[in-house]
Order: structure tokens, then C-alpha cells, then sequence
């Protein structure tokens, strides 16, 4: 079982405690937490609030057989044949977005990020700790069904062309659940990687709470990732007319043997994947200029996160990649003599059109994190002649997340539930239909899209959720059936997580 309690009531309480007593103590395998002699005294924003929101917000996007414990309680079991066409168990897992597929890609890149939230901020996470796991664990659970065979992954569930030409809701849907797998004949190295990376942090998560799980997990992670980097092939060649164009990898397969590698060797400890990355880094990509951190290019957060291994542990074979990290944050920084990043009127990093709030979630972690480990090395960056400071990368962070939080020219909350003002109309199936408790008959395939291309605001709240977001402009129309600017994504949430956790720690919030 992927939680950290027991069916026993003796055991479940003994959990319960020592989870209580972990929230006041860092983990032995996390980093010292940053501490503050004293917190500032005055936050704009609630952001114990909004932590609580972005992972309840999860529970929205379960495919399954849902718990006694779901909290958005609107949603309903959805998928319980998933696999069936395939003859495997592929049910539960997590829909990505706004649409019933399950794309395995995104989902072991969401599975990734919130475990690296938690494993560098969960001692700080109090009484969200416990709902941050559950969150991982019920990603793990799917993706250990998904690799149960080896040298072989069911990456996807769901025909996205069929499921995108209905409107309707998870509990409701009727299109194909077709499978759609990678294996030694039709490679993948990008979800395998990826799949490879998600499992050998979550084990770092459940190490302490559930070793036997935490064993099962690596394990895995072991296993996946030789396969991936033995039959070497990107999953958009072979599965081209399937994951293309929602998920099509751009960026190759390196990023993530260099990702995938990085995770393992924070682990397991295993010298094995020292020597791999020592030996391979330059032609996986170490050291390219490609400053995007998300769910196709991995190669900034495999930087940020192998920098730890020379800044924290003092590991002087890996000290480029203090450089290769540096260089990023240079990029990024306004005002440093090598700063590319594109910034609106309003202050927000914008890198493309199509769900940008992403890179804001993603970025903002990698410099919370990286201002970590810099503090704990008693280092900074410098980018010619500027210094940049942790605090300045901090403060970089909080300018991002209070910017999604409603610090913008339009006084608006882009996650859901949170503020006064957020998007009423989100391109999300499930939220914008009547409930099957309000509406217990099925909705048709075609039926909805009255509602979808309507102007009223969406009956179920999806807390948490936080949109694409603004253009270049900081302009937001807060219409459904604009996908780029108005679907929230698992991927978006997964990385603010961690943020969120910072910096309410740092108001005296948590």
C-alpha cells in the first residue's frame, strides 16, 4: 500500500503520531530546512491557505475507485475498466488536465515534482504533509501498475482524438479506453526515464513512514530505468499519431537518462549512477543553454538537483554542475548581464503561450530550492559582475507565486478557490458539468458542449487548480474553450506545492 497508515486502528494511530512528530523535525534524509531567526510580519497572501488548496486539487483529477476520504466530493469513481482492453489493471492514475486521458508522460513528471516538494520541504509541510503523500502515493500506485512488466510501460489510457470530440464527465465517458504501451520494439526513453525518475523520488518520500513500499518503489525505479536506457528510442516517433500533438517530446530523450539518472543516484547512493552521469553528462546535455524547465525538458531541474550532490555533499567530481546551474539562473535573473527571460507589464515570467502558469510553478521552485542548497554551502551565483543572492532568488520566487496569487494588473487568484476573484469558467470537464449527485443521468458525448461554449460559470469548484494563465499582456478572458490560458494541469500544481510550503514557513504560517 502506497500510504503511510495501516488498516490496524494500533498502527494507524502510531502513524498519526509519528507524523505529528515529524511535522516538528526534518526527516533524517531531507536537508536542514532553512530557518529564519525571526519571520517577516506581514504576508500579502494566505499562503498556508493556498498549499492546502493546490494539493487538495489532486483528489479532483483521481481516476478510480475514489475513497471515504475524497474531499472534492463532486467528483466520482471514473475508469474502473481501464487496462481491460489490454488485459492489465491500469485503473486509478491521475486525468492530466481537463480531459479523461491518462497520459503517463505528464503524470510521472507531476509524480516527480511533488515528491521533490516534499522531500526538500516536507519538514516544514505540518498537518499538509500527510495529504502530500497521499497525493504521491496515489500516483505511485498507478504508475507500479503500469511497469509491472518488464521492459515494458503502459503509457497511455484513453484515445485522446475520441475523447476530445466529447464534452462529458470522467463518470460518464464512453469513448475507447484504448492502452498504448512502450516496449523493446517501440521504445519510449522519455516516459521510461521520466517513469524511472517519479518512482526513485517517491521512494525517498515513503523511506522513512513505509520502508517496505519505499524498497518496492526503487526497485522498480531500478528496473525501468535500465530499460529505458537500453532500447533507446523517443516515444514520439513510435507512438507518434497517439501522444502527438498533446504530448509530443521535443526536447529528445536526454534530458530525461540525465534526470532519470540524477534521481537514482539520490536514492540509491549507488556509485553505478555516479559513473553514469560522470560519463555521460556532456552528450545527455548537461551543459546546454535550453532554459525551460518542465514536463518534455528536464534538463535545468537535473542541474539544480545534481548541483546539491557539490554544493550540500560536497562531491567535487560533480562541481560543473554548480556552473551548468549557475549559468540558468543567470539567464533568468533581470538585470544580470546574460538575463534572456521574458517578463509582462505585470512582472510574470512568460515563456510561451500555451499553459505558461507552468513554467512559473516550475521555475519558482527550481529557485526556492536552489537558494537552499546555496545557503547551506554558504554560497552565491555571479553572473559577470552582479551577485545574486539566495534572498534575491527568493524574492524572485515570492514575486512569481504572489503575481499567480492575485498580485497582478488584473487583481485576480489564477488558482481556483483562492482570493476573492478566480477563473469562473475553466477548461475542465468535470467542474464545468452538473455533478452526478445533482444530475444523476448521463450527459451525452456531444451533449455538453451547450455548457462548454456557454458563458456560465463552472457549477463544481476545482480547489486548487490553477489555470494557464495570463498572455504576455497579463491579459486573461476567462473563457472555456480557450485550452492555452484557461485548463489547469497536474504538472502546473505539483511544483508549487514545494514553493507554497517555503513560503508559508517563512510568513510563521505553518
Amino acid at each position: 500500500m502506497a500510504s503511510c497508515s495501516s488498516s490496524t486502528a494500533a498502527m494507524a494511530m502510531a502513524i498519526t503520531i509519528f507524523l505529528f512528530l515529524l511535522s516538528f523535525v526534518t526527516p533524517v534524509f531531507l536537508a536542514k530546512p532553512i530557518h529564519h531567526a525571526h519571520h517577516p510580519r506581514f504576508a500579502s497572501h494566505n499562503y498556508r491557505d493556498a498549499l492546502a488548496k493546490s494539493i487538495i486539487y489532486f483528489e479532483g483529477q483521481r481516476s478510480g475507485k475514489l475513497p471515504s476520504s475524497q474531499r472534492i466530493t463532486w467528483r466520482k469513481d471514473s475508469g474502473l475498466s481501464d487496462g481491460k482492453a489490454m488485459g492489465v489493471d491500469l485503473v486509478g492514475g491521475y486525468y492530466d488536465a481537463g480531459d479523461n486521458v491518462k497520459f503517463g508522460f505528464p503524470m510521472a513528471f507531476t509524480t516527480t515534482m511533488l515528491s521533490w516538494s516534499v522531500i526538500e520541504f516536507g519538514g516544514l509541510m505540518k498537518g499538509e504533509l500527510l495529504n502530500a503523500k497521499q497525493a504521491i502515493g496515489w500516483a505511485t500506485e498507478y504508475l507500479l501498475k503500469a511497469t509491472a512488466h518488464p521492459d515494458t510501460i503502459y503509457v497511455q489510457v484513453g484515445d485522446a482524438g475520441s475523447d476530445h470530440s466529447c464534452w462529458e464527465r470522467p463518470e460518464d465517458m464512453d469513448t475507447p479506453r484504448s492502452v498504448y504501451k512502450i516496449d523493446k520494439n517501440t521504445p519510449g526513453t522519455e516516459v521510461a526515464a521520466e517513469t524511472a525518475a517519479a518512482l526513485a523520488a517517491a521512494s525517498l518520500v515513503f523511506r522513512k513512514c513505509n520502508p517496505s513500499y519505499s524498497k518496492i518503489l526503487i526497485k522498480r525505479a531500478i528496473r525501468v530505468f535500465a530499460f529505458a536506457d537500453k532500447y533507446r528510442g523517443s516515444y514520439s516517433n513510435g507512438l507518434r499519431k497517439v501522444v502527438c500533438p498533446y504530448y509530443c517530446s521535443v526536447s529528445g530523450y536526454e534530458d530525461e537518462l540525465l534526470w532519470g539518472a540524477a534521481w537514482l543516484h539520490r536514492a540509491t547512493k549507488n556509485p553505478t549512477y555516479l559513473n553514469y552521469i560522470q560519463r555521460n553528462g556532456q552528450t545527455l546535455g548537461a551543459a546546454e543553454t535550453d532554459n525551460t524547465f518542465g514536463w518534455d525538458n528536464k534538463h535545468v531541474g537535473a542541474r539544480i538537483l545534481l548541483s546539491k550532490s557539490f554544493l550540500v555533499q560536497k562531491l567535487q567530481t560533480l562541481h560543473d554542475y554548480k556552473s551548468h546551474a549557475d549559468n540558468y539562473i543567470c539567464s533568468l535573473i533581470p538585470g544580470t548581464p546574460a538575463s534572456q527571460a521574458q517578463y509582462t507589464p505585470g512582472g510574470l515570467l512568460f515563456k510561451m503561450d500555451d499553459s505558461n502558469m507552468q513554467y512559473v510553478t516550475s521555475t519558482s521552485f527550481l529557485l526556492v530550492t536552489y537558494a537552499k542548497y546555496l545557503t547551506s554551502a554558504r554560497m552565491v551565483v555571479k553572473c559577470g559582475g552582479v551577485v545574486i543572492t539566495p534572498k534575491r532568488l527568493r524574492n524572485v520566487a515570492k514575486k512569481q507565486v504572489d503575481y499567480l496569487l492575485g498580485d497582478n494588473p488584473l487583481k485576480m487568484s489564477y488558482m481556483v478557490g483562492y482570493g476573492a476573484r478566480y477563473p469562473q469558467r475553466i477548461h475542465h470537464r468535470g467542474s464545468s458539468l452538473p455533478s452526478v449527485a445533482n444530475h444523476p443521468a448521463k450527459i451525452q458525448c456531444r451533449d455538453g458542449f451547450s455548457v462548454m461554449n456557454s458563458q456560465s460559470p463552472n457549477p463544481n469548484v476545482l480547489v486548487g487548480a490553477v489555470v494557464g494563465g495570463p498572455d504576455e499582456h497579463d491579459r486573461f478572458p476567462d473563457e472555456r474553450s480557450d485550452y492555452e490560458q484557461s485548463e489547469p494541469a497536474t504538472y502546473i500544481n505539483a511544483p508549487l506545492v514545494g514553493t507554497l510550503t517555503y513560503l508559508a514557513h517563512s510568513f510563521g504560517q505553518l
